[in-house]
């Protein structure tokens, strides 16, 4: 069989095969290489404060590739407008969030976001929020969905839904929520807030997605090289069966005619 692989022809068709099964391998690694994906914004983006005024526009929904991003911004609370969130986490006590419009200085038509200024233990009436010019630096998180309330009566909601929140306010506010980190006053001054605790929101897991259908697609192409190879082997083996059989049929017209010949000479004597 190694005579018949030795023919040019089959010597031409193994480089095609090679080729072909180098492409297929080619095409393999890269759906690997697809399978999986990086987070929508890496960590040492996230972390670098950007005034929200610059990196969300005022009406346009918050991507991922926006969302997570520490984000400085300047302007007021609007007094009454404080929201209790409940039930919330801070550790392992369960509480409430409080949640206050505030109006962003340099927004388009004068917008708000609403911001959880802190936790608290129990859903009573917080403190009032810190009046004038003040300063937040804190962390943009995407809108949870709106949620019924099983109480009416209930002092509390269940989720920070932007949609929500603005008709409550009636005003017009940018897509998403803002954790406080920070506040201080115009001069730098950090703002006391008496009965809160700060909720500090952490960067999201940066763990690599896996595209499963990816994965099934490179295992596909891996397949194909191996049946180009496989392809090129049976045709050579195909070959070899058939010069066999030409010699065996040889072999067999020659023993044919030897036999004749045999019987003639016999019969001439």
């Amino acid at each position: 069989m190694f005579k018949t692989a030795l023919k040019l022809k089959w010597i031409g068709a193994l480089f095609a095969a090679l080729a072909i099964a180098t492409g297929f391998v080619l095409l393999s690694g890269w759906q690997f290489g697809a399978s999986e994906s990086e987070p929508p914004v890496k960590i040492d983006q996230t972390e670098k404060p950007v005034a929200l005024i610059e990196h969300q526009e005022v009406g346009k929904e918050l991507l991922g590739t926006k969302a997570d991003q520490i984000i400085t911004m300047e302007g007021e609370f609007v007094p009454g407008t404080d929201q209790l969130i409940a039930p919330r986490l801070n550790g392992d006590q369960r509480g409430v969030w409080v949640l206050t419009e505030f109006k962003v200085e340099g927004a388009a038509q004068h917008a708000g976001i609403a911001v959880v200024r802190g936790w608290q233990s129990e859903a009573t009436k917080p403190e009032p929020a810190p009046e004038g010019e003040l300063e937040i630096t804190g962390r943009l998180l995407p809108s949870e969905g709106p949620e019924f309330r099983e109480d009416l009566r209930s002092a509390t909601l269940p989720t920070v839904a932007s949609a929500q929140l603005a008709n409550i306010w009636d005003s017009v506010l940018f897509e998403g929520f803002v954790t406080a980190h920070e506040i201080t006053t115009a001069k730098g001054e950090a703002v006391a807030q008496p009965g809160l605790d700060t909720v500090n929101v952490g960067p999201q897991p940066q763990e690599a997605q896996i595209n499963w259908l990816n994965v099934f697609y490179g295992l596909e192409w891996v397949l194909f090289a191996g049946f180009a190879i496989f392809l090129w082997y049976r045709m050579v083996r195909d070959d070899y069966q058939r010069d066999l059989e030409e010699i065996a049929e040889r072999a067999a017209e020659t023993h044919l005619k030897g036999g004749n010949v045999t019987q003639a000479e016999n019969n001439n004597e």
